[in-house]
């Protein structure tokens, strides 16, 4: 089985947390998620993140600590995903999204209202206690 690792963001601004919904055309789509993506030979987790937020939302961000990490094994594959605490570096920035069909800055009380990725769900208890 193929094994993937990513890390993602809790976005934070507040109280609220970003949220993105994947596309159609990517496993598993349709369904919401903490923005991120694969880590590159030589990254560490911090970077890949930077990265994956710049190249997906067009922001810069300070990676702060670590929130948790969840395996999933899906059809597909194996992820581990490690989930980061981050911050937009210039709040006035203007999030431009190149990789998903939705976002949304959401209550973190209103989480259990959207339908997340299955390997996404186990990191929305920590992401709860740490807003």
């Amino acid at each position: 089985m193929k094994e993937i690792s990513v890390v993602a963001a809790m976005l934070c601004k507040g109280n609220k947390v970003f949220i993105a919904r994947r596309p159609g055309n990517k496993l598993p789509a349709l369904v919401w998620e903490f923005p991120g993506g694969k880590i590159e030979k030589g990254e560490t987790l911090q970077q890949a993140l930077q990265r994956e937020l710049r190249e997906e939302l067009g922001i810069e961000t300070k990676i702060a600590d670590f929130v948790a990490q969840n395996i999933h094994v899906y059809d597909f594959a194996k992820v581990t995903i490690n989930l980061f605490k981050a911050y937009l570096i210039n709040e006035n920035d203007t999030i431009t999204d190149n990789e998903h069909v939705a976002t949304a800055w959401v209550n973190v009380d209103e989480l259990d209202n959207y339908e997340f990725a299955q390997a996404d769900i186990p990191l929305i208890p920590s992401v709860k206690k740490m807003i």
